[in-house]
């Protein structure tokens, strides 16, 4: 290079040109502003991520593959039965109602009664059937606990029959309908050969409630394939004309949904 001696490092100014990126060395290291943990909270939503993923799928295992498992986690065996509760709490397909109060029961019939708000549309119902000459005919209503036990009991006793087989026709104490006052077995009083019997559905009496027991507030509870297990019962009915009688029964609509 001329007018240097050879061997001298010869020191120029920068004669970058305006829009040319600098090069490594031109521009100081900035200082860290960031704080250092931003890596370790990097780590924890990872993390918290892969944990919540893995309590989700057991939760699925738990309902949809019912195993070992969910019989660890579900309830101990029912006393007198070979069963448990389901993590739903159902027993044997039927879903836990306790004991309407005396107070809240009201007489339809002799021996018979029903929650109040169930008894008086059940009686505008009769009036109502009545007029179309239908005679509605209530073969049960409210159930104590301790007569619901001599009927589920008494009579598997009787019929040789295992918890299981007695379940598909009648609840065990505390699972019956019949226990909350809002439900019903209804039968032809000019049929009566058809009582408690799947050829009730063949009756004048069943044909006048599936086109109008929604009126008065009554559904089946049990119709064909229903999804609690229970055998089809054309003559069983409950009431859903409250609010209190909704949400009692929201477990058991949930599952036709």
């Amino acid at each position: 290079m001329i007018g240097a001696r050879q061997g001298t490092r010869v020191t120029r100014p920068n004669s970058r040109r305006p829009g040319q990126a600098a090069a490594i060395g031109d521009i100081p290291v900035a200082r860290r502003t960031s704080p250092p943990t931003a890596k370790t909270n990097r780590w924890l939503v990872g993390f918290s991520t892969v944990v919540g993923s893995l309590l989700l799928a057991l939760g699925l295992v738990v309902v949809w593959r019912p195993g070992p498992l969910q019989r660890l986690l579900a309830p101990p065996p029912v006393k007198g039965l070979n069963a448990r509760t389901g993590l739903d709490g159902r027993l044997l397909g039927h879903f836990p109602y306790s004991e309407l109060p005396a107070a809240e029961r009201v007489a339809i019939a002799p021996g018979l009664s029903l929650h109040r708000d169930a008894a008086a549309s059940l009686l505008a119902m009769q009036r109502d059937a009545a007029r179309s000459g239908v005679d509605l005919v209530v073969l049960s209503a409210f159930r104590s606990l301790s007569l619901q036990n001599d009927l589920f009991f008494g009579v598997k006793s009787d019929r040789n029959q295992s918890a299981k087989e007695r379940a598909m026709v009648s609840a065990p104490p505390g699972f019956s309908e019949h226990s909350t006052g809002y439900a019903i077995d209804l039968g032809d009083g000019r049929a009566p050969a058809t009582n408690l019997s799947p050829t009730f559905d063949q009756t004048a009496a069943y044909t006048w409630l599936q086109a109008n027991a929604a009126r008065y507030h009554f559904i089946l509870s049990f119709p064909r394939g229903n999804p609690q297990g229970v055998s089809y019962e054309p003559w069983h009915w409950r009431f859903e004309g409250s609010a209190e009688a909704l949400q009692l029964f929201e477990p058991a609509q949930r599952l036709t949904r």
